[in-house]
């Protein structure tokens, strides 16, 4: 009798989920779900990582990993005040997937595909299989957008996650932005680290890397438990090139919206060599009601940050402006005029000073 072959008994990797289907055969989610997670499903697209499904607890709705990924009913609900472009990246849009909101800074869409697909994305109308990335010749345009406006300082490439391209075009699009002169600044948005961490390879980190110009990978994730030991190492290999790390969250319901989330995941970035950065209050996207938390709770939740973290542990809270009008902090103040030409101070305690602004003559 012959010996079978040993192909046969290697284990097989755990595959990406993307379907419904597939959610409740790896116990994500019950089978009398089955469908309404299709119903959403048709409308917007699924994907999950094993990296990700991995850190969720099986047969638990209300694990917070599991509340990002996992397909609910409640995003079929759309408010009136709800739009498809919540950002107003259309109204910004002077080339094909280049957004020109801030005057020193552009954001360019290269991929419209994700690693995963979080279920409150304010882009989810215009991602998924079967949306379009830029072109080479629609990539072309964008890069020449860029080098005929000279206040351009900055671009962000974004998406979809533009770290699911390969090495090869990562270097092919930073070498071309690197090459015009007033660009200094390249900015990466990804939550591949935390997402499938083994694709952030050495020779990723080198295809980010770009001679006399600073490379910034912002990394998205919003809850400690997303910063696992496999995390940590992917971004110490973007580290060892050079490139600068500083986070991106949102503030979500039933995930992060307490003071010791929010705590625990912003020492996890810095733990990790990542400087967090912005704190996004939910925008109006479709179906994303159920995620989003008053301002008012969020400026709470700020104040209780800053009486626990030090200033390179603090993000900056930010509500990005419906219309493409843009970012603003919108965290709470720590001081005011009291109309008698003082200022009133608070504390990160909470408690009030008086402070005179002395000023030479």
């Amino acid at each position: 009798m012959r010996n079978p072959s040993p192909l046969r008994s290697l284990p097989t990797k755990p595959r990406r989920l993307t379907t419904p289907a597939a959610l409740i055969e790896a116990r994500l989610a019950p089978p009398e779900r089955l469908a309404e997670l299709e119903a959403v499903a048709a409308r917007y697209a699924v994907g999950l990582t094993p990296a990700l499904a991995g850190l969720m607890r099986r047969d638990d709705p209300a694990d917070p990993i599991a509340r990002q990924f996992i397909p609910d009913a409640r995003e079929l609900v759309r408010g009136p005040w709800e739009t498809d472009d919540p950002i107003g990246d259309d109204a910004k849009s002077p080339v094909k997937g280049l957004v020109h909101r801030y005057p020193d800074r552009v954001l360019i869409k290269l991929v419209a595909v994700c690693a995963v697909y979080c279920r409150f994305c304010f882009r989810r109308e215009r991602i998924g299989p079967g949306s379009a990335s830029l072109s080479d010749s629609e990539f072309a345009a964008a890069l020449d957008y860029v080098r005929a406006n000279r206040a351009i300082w900055e671009v962000v490439l974004t998406g979809g996650d533009p770290l699911t391209l390969s090495p090869r075009r990562i270097a092919l699009a930073t070498q071309a932005l690197a090459g015009v002169d007033h660009v200094r600044t390249l900015r990466w948005h990804t939550r591949l680290p935390v997402a499938e961490p083994e694709r952030v390879t050495a020779a990723m980190a080198r295809a980010l890397r770009a001679d006399r110009r600073t490379v910034v990978v912002a990394l998205h994730a919003n809850h400690p438990r997303e910063l696992t030991a496999a995390a940590h190492a992917a971004c110490r290999r973007l580290v060892a090139q050079g490139l600068m790390l500083v986070s991106q969250s949102v503030l979500l319901k039933g995930v992060n919206d307490d003071v010791d989330t929010l705590d625990a995941l912003m020492r996890a970035f810095v733990e990790a060599g990542v400087k967090p950065y912005y704190l996004h209050h939910g925008d109006l996207a479709p179906g994303t009601a159920h995620w989003r938390v008053p301002i008012a709770r969020g400026q709470e939740l700020m104040s209780s940050l800053r009486a626990r973290l030090s200033g390179v542990a603090m993000p900056t809270y930010v509500l990005d402006i419906p219309g493409g009008r843009g970012k603003v902090p919108v965290g709470p103040q720590s001081i005011r005029p009291d109309g008698a030409g003082r200022h009133i101070v608070t504390d990160p305690q909470g408690a009030e000073h008086v402070y005179l602004d002395r000023l030479a003559d």
